[in-house]
């Protein structure tokens, strides 16, 4: 059955007020497989997620937990994070290259400069973002 929420299993780093700090670990499309060890393809990276929640001090270092969150809020992020600085870079190397008659070397200074800017304001929006990609949590 989907339940439309995305979930990691992690452990508790710490409780503050408020919010409670779980380390999940991410590990790539095959990192699960019995030949990673042979392979070295297979990646997993330690990554720490701050989940708001009134309950926090019922949290404790150490505790096995779930961290969820809606499909829909990670498409979004995706969709924030690649599709937004494709769709940037692309509008300025051919407004660039092809409107404005710059050359390649130029319109790839500008398209990369346009990312960078896209990414900046992405940065400066964050506290608003934050509301619309929200974490739960529960006890395992």
């Amino acid at each position: 059955m989907d339940t439309g929420i995305i979930e990691h299993e992690g452990i508790v780093q710490c409780a503050e007020k408020g919010v409670v700090h779980v380390k999940i670990t991410s590990r790539s499309a095959c990192g699960a497989c019995k030949a990673r060890q042979a392979c070295g393809m297979a990646e997993t990276q330690e990554k720490i997620v701050v989940v708001p929640t009134p309950e926090a001090g019922c949290y404790a270092p150490g505790e096995a937990v779930c961290v969820g969150v809606r499909k829909k809020a990670g498409r979004i992020a995706v969709l924030l994070a690649y599709g937004g600085a494709l769709v940037v870079l692309l509008a300025a190397l051919i407004l660039s290259v092809g409107v404005f008659g710059a050359g390649e070397g130029v319109g790839v200074a500008v398209s990369l400069a346009a990312v960078v800017l896209y990414y900046g304001v992405l940065w400066l929006c964050r506290r608003r973002i934050e509301h619309t990609i929200q974490f739960t949590i529960t006890k395992i």
